[in-house]
């Protein structure tokens, strides 16, 4: 048989498309990698057309035994891997098939989980970062006063890293560098529902016009009017 023919043929066949999902976290779902292959066996006969492969067929293409196929796919149902459903054709003949859909949602529980382990972790490191950051914008080391209301800032108020940075480069800016100023900032943002760095843009905006100075010619010489920064503390309502 030519070459050419040989690769007809394999292509012919269709190919077996599995979740790379299912590679990264089927180790998570306490599942061996025997029992793994056991469910790549299922998922290639089901794209052959067969969704109720029995141990025979499995073991067949398999270096195990019949017995340890059935093991296999006992201690999978437990584990509640995969289920047994039955449904009928168009000719009322009763037809039983693996469905492997609980794998997939077990699959989907673990990356969720995962998320939001690495966005709590993601947001401690931030909130951790924003004490060393007071520090050096500060030039010096936090009082256990200062530290209490930044730690306030985060949990009583609901403030994220985020938002407060933007209140301290506020503070930077207007070139007022204390915890009364920042917190008067972040006062008026949570009035205003200010969630959001786009809030805190179109929020400064409405405050501190485009132009940092605007030049007008008077005659002989220039002049340049210089723009104060808003200044938070003389917000009224």
């Amino acid at each position: 048989m030519q070459q050419d023919e040989r690769l007809k043929i394999w292509i012919e066949q269709g190919n077996v498309s599995i979740s790379q999902l299912f590679f990264q976290h089927y180790k998570q779902l306490l599942i061996s990698d025997s029992d793994a292959m056991v469910i790549l066996h299922i998922i290639a006969f089901q794209g052959e057309g067969k969704h109720f492969p029995t141990p025979t067929d499995i073991a067949n293409r398999m270096q195990q035994q019949e017995k340890d196929i059935t093991d296999s796919l006992q201690r999978l149902m437990q584990k509640g891997i995969f289920s047994i459903v039955q449904s009928t054709d168009e000719h009322q003949v009763l037809h039983e098939r693996f469905s492997l859909l609980p794998l997939w949602e077990r699959l989907l529980e673990i990356i969720a989980k995962n998320q939001a382990q690495i966005t709590e972790q993601r947001q401690q490191n931030d909130e951790g970062e924003i004490f060393s950051l007071f520090e050096q914008e500060f030039g010096r080391f936090l009082s256990p006063m200062e530290c209490e209301t930044i730690g306030m800032w985060i949990d009583k108020d609901g403030h994220s890293a985020e938002i407060i940075r933007a209140a301290l480069r506020e503070a930077v800016l207007a070139q007022k560098m204390s915890l009364r100023y920042i917190d008067r900032i972040l006062f008026e943002w949570k009035k205003k529902n200010v969630r959001t760095m786009k809030d805190v843009e179109r929020q400064v905006q409405s405050f501190r016009p485009v132009a940092a100075a605007t030049v007008t010619q008077q005659t002989t010489k220039k002049s340049i009017k210089r723009v104060p920064f808003y200044n938070w503390l003389e917000e009224r309502e």
